[in-house]
């Protein structure tokens, strides 16, 4: 996934280090202002590294400097290919460093941050919430032609993901939504209950972007392509488009930001579950 971004080098504590890209160097004053989606600033740093550091842990290192995270807390991931995985999209900024398109960065931030100071139990009680309004679930009575559209579209995934699971979710037209079983409930809970905390925070940005549990699920366990669950979460607006036109270029950016989110968020949470080293991966192969 990483072969052209990175290259193995003999450092010691074991870093592994990505190509350099930039010449210039600035000093690391201000990193922890970061974190706002805004945010642009001149690239300060000429070679990213990792290294395993205590407990495990990896870090990511621009230059001889350990990343921090904006509340001053020490970047550590929990294994090397969410390290790799984010130094690459450190090295990957130019001339000036846009935070705004450095999801998995930003993601990292959150679960070691957790700006909200929310547990686990209240993470999964968040993300249950949406069934209440999924995307999926929620129905039109007209026109015909998207009424049709949506049952092909939609019922498909939702056949799916009830069988994969063995839960009843529905669909309604009602304003109210579908009636959700407490035994549904119970059984996604259970099964959110194996994410660890920075899973979580992975899938509750991919529920975030899609406005579904059903689609973001589907993704995840990798029924869904990012480009499938992207285009069933817009099927509604996808549809007036294609009758009343729209404005190019805005659809397009709109698309492929939120296609780009989507898929930071899902290979977030694959990432922060994985286990072996790319050592290991790379010893199996």
């Amino acid at each position: 996934m990483f072969k052209g971004f990175i290259r193995l080098q003999s450092h010691c504590r074991g870093a592994i280090s990505v190509c350099k890209v930039c010449p210039r160097h600035q000093h690391f004053r201000g990193l922890r202002k970061y974190s706002s989606a805004l945010t642009e600033r001149k690239r300060f740093y000429q070679d990213v590294s990792i290294s395993q550091g205590e407990g495990g842990l990896y870090e990511v290192n621009l230059d001889r400097r350990k990343l921090k995270t904006p509340s001053g807390t020490l970047f550590t991931v929990p294994n090397e290919a969410l390290a790799i995985a984010v130094a690459t999209e450190w090295d990957a900024q130019k001339d000036t460093i846009k935070f705004y398109t450095m999801h998995l960065t930003t993601l990292c931030n959150t679960a070691l941050d957790n700006p909200t100071q929310r547990n686990k139990d209240q993470m999964i009680s968040a993300a249950l919430k949406f069934l209440e309004t999924d995307t999926v679930c929620y129905r039109v009575d007209e026109p015909p032609g998207l009424v049709e559209l949506q049952k092909n579209e939609w019922d498909p995934v939702l056949h799916w993901i009830e069988n994969r699971y063995n839960v009843t979710i529905g669909s309604s037209s009602s304003i109210l939504g579908p009636e959700i079983p407490e035994e549904t409930k119970d059984t996604f809970r259970q099964h959110l209950s194996s994410y660890t905390l920075w899973s979580l925070t992975g899938l509750e940005f991919v529920i975030a972007q899609l406005k579904s549990l059903v689609l973001s699920l589907g993704m995840i366990d990798r029924h869904l392509s990012v480009e499938q669950a992207v285009l069933l979460s817009r099927l509604e607006e996808e549809f007036q488009i294609q009758h009343w036109g729209n404005v190019e270029w805005a659809h397009d950016y709109d698309m492929y930001e939120l296609r780009a989110r989507t898929a930071a968020g899902a290979l977030f949470v694959h990432l922060s579950s994985e286990s072996s080293t790319i050592k290991q991966k790379l010893m199996q192969d």
